[in-house]
């Protein structure tokens, strides 16, 4: 099964996960929802890139399905999660995001960019330990 994103915990607290630009089926895109998951396993605050440079275009079912894994995961992004980067060069693949968000709010701080510099540099300035129980 080819994945539909790889997830990079290496330099946490901040992940990274690379959509492969593989297409979304049911197996890989569920995968790629509980490995998202468990980057929440530690409870400690982080934050999230994801670059969606390569991304594949997922079906309208699987963008319900993020909808919904937003709303069940909503309080565990609250609580430990202190923001979210987008890198979406694709004017599509942004309009599918906004797509998302119009079915289940985005619950914690956002922002979408053009390019990973521009991304890792406001990640670098979000305050991770506020979002943390230790």
């Amino acid at each position: 099964m080819d994945s539909y994103a790889i997830i990079d915990e290496s330099n946490f607290p901040i992940i990274r996960i690379r959509f492969t630009g593989h297409k979304s089926t049911n197996q890989n895109f569920q995968n790629y929802l509980d490995q998202t998951k468990a980057c929440y396993r530690f409870a400690k605050g982080l934050a999230i890139i994801f670059d969606a440079s390569d991304a594949a275009i997922p079906s309208l079912y699987h963008q319900k399905m993020q909808a919904k894994w937003l709303k069940e995961n909503e309080q565990l992004m609250k609580d430990f999660c202190a923001g979210t980067a987008y890198i979406i060069p694709n004017a599509v693949i942004r309009a599918i995001l906004k797509m998302i968000f119009s079915f289940q709010k985005q619950p914690v701080p956002y922002k979408i960019f053009e390019s990973e510099p521009e991304a890792n540099a406001w990640v670098n300035g979000l305050d991770l330990e506020s979002n943390s129980t230790a």
